[in-house]
């Protein structure tokens, strides 16, 4: 679906701003777990589970597990127009994330990652 994706499905994705934290998050950091993005964003992690599906099945966020964490990232397959506007969004809006980065950059305890097999 990622090679489809339109502009209405794409903004229509990231119209709910968590939705839009935890993609620019996960846009800054490369790839975060779970638990990184439950501290970053001081929400439940039903909430921050059911956005992260939510994004999944948009296209926009694959997962991996490693042992008990499962990690997001950007879907290296889309098309070069969405990685745009995602890096131009995340520029333009650091101070709207600053909170979300500031907890996140202070998390201690935060998971060891093995190199992204995929």
């Amino acid at each position: 679906m990622s090679e489809l994706i339109s502009p209405p499905e794409l903004f229509k994705c990231l119209a709910d701003a968590t939705r839009a934290r935890l993609t620019l998050l996960v846009a800054r950091e490369g790839e975060l777990c779970v638990c990184e993005l439950i501290h970053a964003l001081e929400d439940s992690q039903p909430k921050i589970s059911r956005h992260l599906a939510q994004l999944r099945s948009c296209g926009l966020m694959l997962d991996r597990r490693q042992g008990q964490w499962i990690y997001y990232r950007i879907n290296p397959a889309l098309p070069a127009w969405v990685t745009q506007v995602l890096d131009i969004t995340l520029q333009a809006n650091l101070p709207w994330l600053h909170a979300d980065t500031q907890r996140l950059d202070a998390m201690g305890n935060r998971p060891q990652r093995a190199s992204a097999c995929c």
